[in-house]
Order: structure tokens, then sequence, then C-alpha cells
């Protein structure tokens, strides 16, 4: 009987997946070996798409007279930076002894993406491959995903929508870079007086870069605007809390134009009108129309990985990832 592969998109997944496992494991470069078992990992990306040089080296330079580039078909290459993993893990996912392979990169699109690119350029066949689909890296999760690991074949169309993605990320971003660069690339290097600008586009990049300069001109432009809430503190059978106005369907002054929100007025008068009319009674009465109560089990917080920890980082001393 062969060796099993057990391939996660990183590192401190893949040791995840040997503990939960127990598996006697052996140190090597790149990858964790037992006796019935062989657990590696990816680092990210190992493979990506190819520059169109690589298709003609004279579209290094950059022409209209070349736009649009569409390749009938695409080319991919590892990435010179990660090579060393991809050659380890190539000669892993290749072995005679190994005939089980666990796909067990992130459960999505670009998880099933990165294996199916190096499973491409590492020329498997030959292969069971089953994919391990968690929701989190406990090792109740993990042990499931494992043994209610599906041939990879049923995951095929999620495979196909990420090729699909990543051509569509390729074409906008190669010819509508080179596009607006060579259109309006001296302009802008003039007004900055720099030698040469470049400008980027993308699916995603573009149109996150378009909400930042969005809200930026919205803050730049804010206007503070005092408004004013009604509180008060209550007594419910000797526990007080307090309270706050807000006008919900059906009361007096339920969308308005004196409101600023649905729990402030614009103007001070209308706030201390709506308490003159709550306050023509004394004692003031307020009836409780509904209490909620649930329960909520949560499980203990998991021990930092290293996005979590920059993440908190950042928040709480504003350390950036870098």
């Amino acid at each position: 009987m062969g060796k099993s592969v057990y391939i996660a998109e990183k590192p401190s997944v893949a040791q995840e997946f040997a503990r939960a496992l127990k598996l006697n494991t052996k140190r090597r470069d790149g990858y964790l070996e037992s006796d019935e078992a062989i657990v590696t990992w990816c680092v990210g990306h190992l493979v990506t798409m190819s520059y169109p040089e690589a298709y003609d080296p004279a579209l290094k330079k950059w022409s209209l007279q070349t736009l649009p580039f569409i390749p009938k078909e695409f080319k991919y290459e590892v990435i010179p930076a990660v090579a060393k993993q991809f050659q380890i893990v190539s000669s892993i996912l290749t072995r005679d002894d190994v005939d089980t392979i666990y796909v067990c990169t992130d459960s999505g699109r670009e998880g099933e993406y990165i294996y199916r690119l190096v499973e491409q350029e590492a020329h498997v066949t030959g292969k069971k491959r089953r994919r391990v689909w968690i929701d989190s890296q406990t090792e109740e999760e993990i042990l499931r995903g494992i043994r209610e690991a599906k041939d990879l074949s049923e995951y095929d169309n999620l495979g196909a929508s990420a090729y699909l993605r990543a051509k569509e990320d390729y074409l906008m971003g190669i010819n509508f870079s080179r596009l607006l660069t060579l259109k309006y690339g001296n302009s802008i290097s003039n007004y900055l007086k720099t030698k040469y600008s470049v400008i980027s586009v993308g699916r995603v990049m573009t149109c996150v870069l378009g909400m930042v300069v969005r809200r930026e001109r919205e803050i730049r432009d804010f206007v503070k605007t005092p408004f004013y809430r009604v509180v008060s503190t209550m007594d419910a059978s000797g526990q007080t809390f307090e309270g706050e106005w807000r006008a919900v369907k059906g009361s007096r002054y339920f969308e308005s134009f004196d409101l600023y929100k649905e729990n402030g007025f614009k103007e001070r008068g209308k706030a201390e009108e709506l308490i003159s009319f709550l306050t023509e009674e004394q004692p003031v009465q307020c009836r409780v129309e509904s209490i909620e109560k649930k329960k909520e089990k949560k499980n203990p917080p998991l021990l930092y990985n290293l996005a979590e920890l920059q993440n908190d980082c950042s928040k709480r001393f504003k350390i950036s990832p870098d």
C-alpha cells in the first residue's frame, strides 16, 4: 500500500494536519514524512500566468499596435521566488510510492486554483486525488474533512471558475494597464515630475481604489452636524437602566423631517418639545413590550496564527504587517 500525501496551502496549516493525524513525522526540507504519510505545503501561489514576453519577446515593449493581447492558449510558469518549494512539492506528488493525494488547500476557489496549478505544472498522473473541505482547523474538523473527502473531480466546476477568473484578471490587468499607461502615463509623470509613471489596472484593485478615493472625499468634505437625543433613566422592579428614545414605525415622529437620525433631532427645541409631551403626566409610565433572551455557545479561541496576530497588532498597536 502506497503513501498518502496531504498538501496544504501554507506551512502552519500543514502542521495542524500532521498534528490532527497523530503522525510520527520527521522534518524534511519543505515537508514532513512518516512511515505512512507525507505532509507538504505550498507557500501561497507557486505557479502564475506568464507575461506577454513569454509568448513573444517583442511584446515586452508596450505598444498600442499590439493591443489587445488575447492569447489562444495561456502559458504558466513557476514563480522564481518559490521555485525551490515547487520542486519539492512536485517531486513528492510524482513519487512512485505515493498513490493518494489529499488536497487540503483552503476551502474556496483560490485554494482550488493554487493546487490545480501545481498539479498541472508538475504533470501529476495516475494518483487518486481527494478533496478535503473544512470550515476550520480544529482537530475534529480536520479529521471529519479527511474522512468525508470527495474525489477531486467533484470540484472540477469550481476549478474551472477559478481558471476563468484568473484569465479575466490577467487580460484586464495586462491590456488596460498598458493602454492607460501609453495614453496618460506621460501626462501623469509630467504632473508628478517623475521620469515615468505606470497606471496599474485590475479587476479588484481598481474598484477598491475607487472605494478608497470616494471614502476619502467623504471624510474631507464632512461637516460636523450636532443633533439632540432624548434619554431617560428608568426604574423597573427596583432595577434602573438608561433608555433612548427612537422614532419607530407608527410613532409621531417616524420619518419626520425634524429628525437627524431615528434617535435624534436636528434642533434642540424639537427635542425639548418631545420631552414636554412625554412628561405631561407625572410620573412618566413606561411599559416593557418584550424581552428577548438567548444562549450562545462559543468555543474558546484558537491560538494565534500569523495572520490573526498581524490583524490584532495592526488594530491595537497600529503596527503594519511589514
